[in-house]
């Protein structure tokens, strides 16, 4: 049986080149010119926290210093995508497992494998917030959870780490705003997930999430909206084994559908 030390490796920061370290730069700053009134300020202020900057790829030693001070965690440097039990495990033990390869200019705006910018810009910030620290922990208890129960409670509980951790939505400042690291990574969706009005945005709902479908290679039909980190975490509290039973008897909500007794969130104006 595998470990969560079978999968850990060698940062090996020393081996990127001057071209990646210019690549990341383009990627963050490309980022940071649409940011304001698009992304949580808590993802905002947090990277600079965490001294993430443009100026060259992060040290993993250098942000986890800061991490572990804040809220425990830290990161753990990974060839690639690593079994559901081990992810979900690291998660438990507050360890958070990057990658440690930077995406090739052919892929500059979408690859399917998450690289080190989706993990250290997109998903590392919130992780020095307290409530999402303890949010990202309980998630991992729920999905341990479910991998001791069916295949399909393992589904259910992975779109709970689509539409939060991913793709998650939070109102602040009177409008819509983003926190979900597979949006702040990605250019073209930080601006069409709270402005374009095609996507169906609504209110978080557990039960409505993990019975919600959705599709990895385009942009996403569903947001669910939250109104603080304290309320993802404090819904992850609860048992949840009379809700996944009750889930196996409810059909699957197809992607860009809305059901009875909904409110359509609208778009934010355009900036």
């Amino acid at each position: 049986m595998h470990t969560i030390t079978d999968y850990i490796i060698r940062e090996r920061w020393e081996d990127f080149t001057t071209e990646e370290h210019d690549r990341w730069k383009f990627l963050f700053d490309r980022q940071m010119t649409i940011f304001q009134g698009r992304v949580a300020q808590e993802h905002i202020d947090s990277l600079k926290r965490l001294n993430i900057s443009a100026d060259r790829i992060p040290k993993f030693e250098e942000i986890s210093k800061i991490l572990k001070e804040h809220t425990g965690f830290e990161i753990a440097a990974v060839p690639g995508l690593v079994p559901e039990d081990i992810f979900f495990k690291m998660l438990k033990n507050r360890q958070f497992p990057s990658t440690t390869f930077l995406r090739t200019p052919d892929k500059i705006d979408y690859l399917q494998e998450p690289d080190i910018f989706h993990d250290i810009f997109g998903h590392i910030p919130l992780l020095v917030i307290p409530a999402f620290a303890d949010y990202m922990e309980a998630f991992a208890t729920i999905a341990l959870k479910a991998l001791e129960r069916s295949a399909e409670d393992v589904i259910r509980a992975a779109r709970i780490y689509w539409f939060t951790i991913e793709f998650g939505l939070i109102r602040q400042n009177g409008g819509l705003r983003t926190y979900g690291a597979g949006i702040v990574s990605s250019y073209k969706e930080t601006i069409y997930c709270v402005e374009d009005p095609k996507p169906i945005r609504t209110q978080f709902d557990l039960a409505r999430v993990m019975r919600t479908d959705y599709r990895i290679d385009d942009l996403q039909k569903n947001y669910f909206v939250i109104d603080s980190y304290e309320e993802l975490f404090n819904a992850t509290l609860q048992d949840h084994t009379a809700l996944l039973d009750s889930l196996q008897k409810l059909p699957l909500i197809p992607a860009g559908t809305m059901i009875e007794g909904e409110e359509n969130i609208p778009a934010n104006t355009p900036l």
